[in-house]
């Protein structure tokens, strides 16, 4: 019987991780370019009772006795599913359609991928920078920090579907300036690692960023200039798993209780 207040004791602890992945989605429900998050969950190690033997009559008996030692969480995944697409009026605000990622280029040299697209120029030694709002450049299909001169005016600056900055000429007729933000895809997303809520890291798992500008292999993204990627949490869906969460982890602190009771039990055999 302790056995069991072990292993209820595993799965209310598994469920409190469940808890607090549910409530990072909930309040991240604002968060542009979130993924929402779900914990997943495995078996312990397994205690034999009995193995698989004969009968008294010499019989093979079909299955043995193992007793699960309880759960542990195996994995909190982001679930990459596309966000709702919200409009702004800023005109370096920008949201992807497809797999791809935005690529920024860290304080530390490090490049590092995110879907949220809210950018602004902000003035650097050469002219204007695009970069998000903690000031990391954003680059271009060739991983350099995207940079334009003094004489472009940052609200005439347009962003066609793959990317491409154009500014208008005489005729205000849009001209590309060679300039082309990078979007990149990962083989496995779900392996990335998370840096914050956003912005993300290539691993050995997610495998190393395909860049869609030298790749005819992938399904290339859209950049929408003008929306912004909302995140991707569904709140009926987080509500339905927060109770349920709750209810496990009532039915575990129940076990727990029904074994002590039980344990009371046994101990007032002797009076």
């Amino acid at each position: 019987m302790v056995r069991s207040l072990w292993t209820a004791a595993t799965g209310m602890i598994a469920q409190q991780t469940n808890v607090d992945t549910i409530a990072n989605n909930l309040a991240n429900v604002n968060t542009t370019g979130y993924k929402a998050e779900v914990a997943e969950f495995k078996s312990l190690l397994y205690q034999t009772m009995q193995t698989k033997t004969t009968t008294a009559n010499g019989e093979n008996k079909p299955v043995g006795a193992q007793v699960g030692l309880g759960v542990r969480n195996s994995a909190i995944t982001s679930i990459f599913r596309q966000g709702s697409m919200l409009a702004s009026e800023s005109p370096t605000a920008f949201a992807i359609t497809g797999e791809g990622f935005f690529a920024l280029q860290g304080q530390d040299g490090e490049t590092y991928y995110t879907r949220n697209g809210n950018f602004l120029f902000t003035t650097s030694q050469n002219g204007m920078m695009l970069a998000n709002s903690d000031g990391l450049p954003v680059l271009d299909t060739a991983g350099r920090p995207i940079t334009l001169g003094t004489q472009y005016v940052a609200s005439k600056i347009k962003v066609n579907a793959d990317g491409q900055l154009t500014y208008p000429d005489a005729q205000n007729n849009p001209q590309p300036i060679g300039i082309q933000i990078g979007l990149f895809q990962f083989t496995n997303p779900s392996g990335l690692e998370k840096v914050d809520s956003t912005m993300y890291q290539a691993s050995a798992a997610s495998g190393a960023a395909i860049n869609e500008a030298n790749n005819n292999n992938v399904r290339k993204s859209e950049v929408i200039q003008g929306y912004l990627e909302g995140s991707s949490v569904q709140v009926a869906d987080e509500m339905v798993n927060l109770i349920v969460a709750q209810r496990a982890y009532e039915m575990n602190s129940k076990a727990i209780t029904t074994t002590d009771e039980m344990l009371q039990q046994a101990n007032q055999l002797k009076r």
